[in-house]
């Protein structure tokens, strides 16, 4: 493994996808650790940590614990994901999309902007849900006036759609300048970061 490593590395123009790949790793860590302006991000782990459970703890080691820390990229790139099944099931039901998709590399630009809109809007629904479901919990401090809470709740959907928008361009810049499928690279970098953890929890609760 070491050896093609090196190999890899001699080669200029793999080398360079390499330091993209890893410098677009970099990003998304770092990105994991925002927290969206004015969320109480302990508040949030200690509710998370009292309603722990199987569909919790998949979807915050989908998204590499940025869920758990409520970070501008909690949503991860699952609605783009969510997006691109929608779109795949509607070019069966729709017989202007399955045209698109057979007409070679124009209509398949126009359904993957198709996908990008879809995306952004399910962002959006997913991120009011969070935050509005959230709210109650005191996320967001139910003290606050109603025209402050109001702006609160604004700020915290935008932000967590901004992120799954960035999260989403950052797939695809990695499909195109790095190494392999942008998308399934992410995911899998969510799920590593999570197994030290995960595997700490194992050990602490037998």
């Amino acid at each position: 493994m070491f050896e093609t490593l090196k190999s890899a590395f001699r080669v200029k123009e793999m080398r360079r996808k390499l330091l993209y790949l890893l410098a677009m790793i970099f990003v998304i860590r770092i990105g994991s650790q925002l927290p969206i302006p004015g969320v109480d991000g302990s508040v949030f782990k200690q509710w998370f940590k009292s309603n722990t459970g199987d569909a919790f703890n998949f979807f915050d080691a989908f998204t590499g614990g940025s869920f758990e820390s409520m970070s501008v990229f909690a949503l991860n790139i699952t609605p783009y994901i969510t997006s691109s099944i929608i779109v795949q099931l509607l070019t069966i039901a729709i017989p202007k999309l399955e045209e698109m998709q057979k007409d070679g590399e124009d209509g398949r630009k126009k359904i993957n902007e198709y996908t990008r809109y879809l995306s952004i809007a399910l962002a959006v629904i997913e991120g009011a849900a969070i935050v509005i479901g959230s709210r109650n919990q005191g996320l967001f401090g139910t003290n606050n006036p109603q025209s402050s809470m109001t702006t609160a709740i604004v700020v915290a959907v935008a932000a967590l759609t901004a992120g799954a928008a960035f999260m989403m361009w950052l797939g695809e810049q990695i499909t195109e300048k790095g190494v392999g499928n942008g998308i399934s690279l992410i995911i899998m970098i969510g799920i590593i970061a999570r197994l030290p953890q995960a595997f700490v929890q194992e050990v602490t609760s037998r």
